[in-house]
């Protein structure tokens, strides 16, 4: 029996993760796979790779405090594994995991660059480590044109070291809802039934936009009082913010919800969605894009990240312009007076989706990638 290559995946401070179950279920047979998780506990991902008999190790890591000793162990690890091939996604887990690939001489190493321009924006001080991983991976997996341009334009990456490989996405997670799944989030989050459920699922940090959809919802909110604004994901340095720009809004129209496992269920309890990013490359990709429309959800966009890539106004989504409240509502006004619009959008912006970035395109990318 032919033995199957060692593919090592490095993954920092991640607890729920649908991708990262999809990638192993779809690639445990192909290759020896073992997650390395970078985590201050347990998880549920390391629950579900021990369910499916994935091989998982986690070292402890709770922040900067914990590099060296994580640093060690992962060449440690590496030196008794020699994987064929390292892969790093997120942030500390390129930081850790691309200098110990190298120092242990293994020869593919390859981190998935989940970040666009958000260094050079905010900490232009930490543009010197993006350039230390891009030195080190003997390739990056691009999810976008955003990254690309910014790995491209911004950081001078030779073009032969980029990798354009999209997230892919399981449908059945977003497409097979039962109503019981959709009344049990109603009930555990107090959602109200109402015709015009407005969902938010993004970080509130400057980037996301939130506020934009706050100020638009405000105005919403005075020609249909019964609105109800859901936001999920709801924690980041900008929360304190979001929560003083909600006082204003009856408590019962607005539902805060800190973390959902079943993100699929969450959203078919909303009418409209609205995903609003300041800038065109503020989202690496933005996954919440292709799954609201899965979900067949219509939806207002910024165009950034992978939107840019396939959404149209009027086609698949409503766009409208960066850091626009008033747009924002006059977007949300036109899905809810025209019936005929909203079937439109929700029906060729599942189609859309689901023609682009299916899972098994991913996959067959990746084992592309690993095998070449």
């Amino acid at each position: 029996m032919k033995q199957r290559p060692r593919v090592v995946y490095i993954i920092s401070r991640i607890d729920k993760s649908l991708g990262f179950e999809w990638i192993a279920r779809g690639l445990k047979d192909d290759y020896h796979l073992t997650f390395v998780l970078l985590n201050p506990a347990g998880s549920h991902l390391e629950d579900f790779l021990t369910e499916n008999e994935v091989d998982v190790k986690r070292i402890l890591y709770r922040g900067k405090k914990d590099f060296v000793q994580a640093l060690f162990k992962l060449i440690y690890f590496l030196i008794s594994e020699r994987p064929a091939v390292v892969h790093a996604h997120l942030w500390e887990a390129q930081l850790l995991g691309l200098p110990a690939a190298w120092l242990t001489r293994i020869r593919k190493r390859i981190y998935t660059r989940h970040a666009s321009n958000f260094h050079h924006v905010y900490f232009p001080r930490s543009v010197w480590m993006d350039r230390l991983c891009n030195w080190l991976a003997t390739d990056i997996v691009s999810i976008s044109q955003a990254t690309d341009r910014v790995l491209l334009d911004l950081e001078s990456v030779p073009r032969n070291k980029i990798v354009k490989i999209p997230h892919g996405f399981e449908w059945e997670a977003f497409t097979g809802v039962s109503a019981e799944r959709i009344q049990h989030i109603r009930s555990k989050w107090a959602i109200s039934q109402s015709n015009a459920v407005i969902g938010v699922i993004a970080r509130h940090i400057e980037w996301k936009g939130v506020a934009f959809i706050v100020e638009g919802f405000k105005e919403f909110l005075k020609d249909y009082p019964g609105a109800i604004l859901i936001l999920a994901n709801a924690s980041g340095p900008e929360h304190m913010k979001i929560r003083s720009m909600l006082e204003g809004i009856p408590p019962n129209q607005f539902v805060i919800i800190p973390f959902e496992e079943d993100i699929g269920g969450l959203y078919q309890t909303f009418d409209f969605y609205v995903h609003v990013p300041v800038d065109s490359l503020s989202e690496a990709f933005g996954q919440t894009y292709i799954e609201a429309l899965a979900a067949g959800i219509p939806s207002v966009f910024t165009l950034s990240g992978v939107a840019a890539e396939f959404i149209v106004d009027q086609k698949n989504a409503l766009v409208v312009e960066f850091k626009n409240a008033h747009a924002i509502y006059r977007a949300l006004d036109s899905l809810y007076k025209n019936k005929e619009l909203r079937q439109v959008l929700a029906q060729n912006g599942r189609r859309d989706v689901i023609s682009r970035f299916g899972i098994s395109q991913m996959l067959f990318s990746l084992k592309q990638l690993y095998d070449r």
